[in-house]
């Protein structure tokens, strides 16, 4: 019984972080690899993320919003319009690599559902590695800013390591 004690007492660590998505403009850090013809008569967000695109992203994670805070890792993986009717929302599967500070070296490994209309999503930490190794837990995702297409959304992390 002290085992499973002990596990219950496992602390949680929690980690804020701001992702800057910007698949508009010269220098993309989204880029859309598949999905049907993008519609020519629609703007903004229409035109680029009909049902069934799917964006390769490698977004820098900072310690505030601003573009020039500290780059503490990068968000590498992929994101597909997973929605036909009402709601939009987006399929994820990414992870947070760090880069510095405590977790350098160390990855979190995000899947699941993100209706990015509502103000603020949940998503699953489903693994991770170094620090985080086997790490479950789930992401709180709410946008800081928009500009068109181009977004940053703060994170607020919650993990339970695994040890």
């Amino acid at each position: 019984m002290a085992s499973v004690t002990e596990a219950r007492k496992r602390n949680a660590t929690h980690i804020q972080f701001y992702m800057h998505d910007t698949p508009g403009g010269p220098n993309p850090s989204a880029v859309r690899v598949a999905g049907q013809p993008i519609n020519a008569t629609a703007s903004g967000m229409g035109a680029m993320f009909g049902f069934g695109s799917i964006y390769v992203m490698d977004n820098a994670l900072t310690m505030t919003p601003e573009v020039n805070s500290t780059l503490i890792g990068r968000a590498q993986g992929l994101y597909a319009v997973s929605s036909q009717e009402g709601e939009f929302s987006l399929l994820m599967t990414l992870t947070y690599n760090f880069v510095s500070g405590a977790y350098n070296g160390s990855s979190l490994s995000i899947v699941g559902r993100n209706p990015v209309m509502n103000e603020v999503r949940e998503m699953p930490v489903v693994g991770g590695t170094g620090v985080f190794r086997l790490a479950r837990g789930f992401a709180l995702a709410k946008t800081h800013s928009m500009n068109q297409v181009d977004a940053i959304i703060g994170y607020n992390v919650t993990v339970i390591p695994y040890y």
